[in-house]
């Protein structure tokens, strides 16, 4: 397999030297670092340890099931509301007055 000699400003370089680990090649972490973007993108969509990710992962299904639990409620509300409390609403019970 050949080499390419590529140009780096200093922040690209201390970002790429950060993601090193030790004994890895900085062939190895662009591989390492690309190949999880390739792979998933929602793993390379930003940075994020595992914790943090799982963290995300918790909080947004939090989210949307507090979403949909407000949203049964609302339903709810507005069928009680439609099925009345004893007032007929309208178009009801006018039978009398064509």
């Amino acid at each position: 397999m050949g080499t390419k000699t590529i140009g780096l400003d200093d922040e690209a370089y201390e970002r790429l030297s950060a993601e090193k680990r030790e004994g890895e090649s900085f062939s190895d972490v662009v591989k390492r670092v690309t190949e999880t973007v390739r792979t998933d993108w929602r793993r390379g969509f930003g940075t994020y340890d595992d914790t943090d990710g799982e963290r995300l992962e918790r909080a947004a299904r939090t989210s949307r099931e507090r979403r949909g639990a407000g949203l049964e409620n609302r339903q709810a509300d507005v069928l009680d509301a439609l099925a009345g409390d004893g007032d007929d609403g309208p178009g009801q019970g006018d039978e009398g007055d064509a």
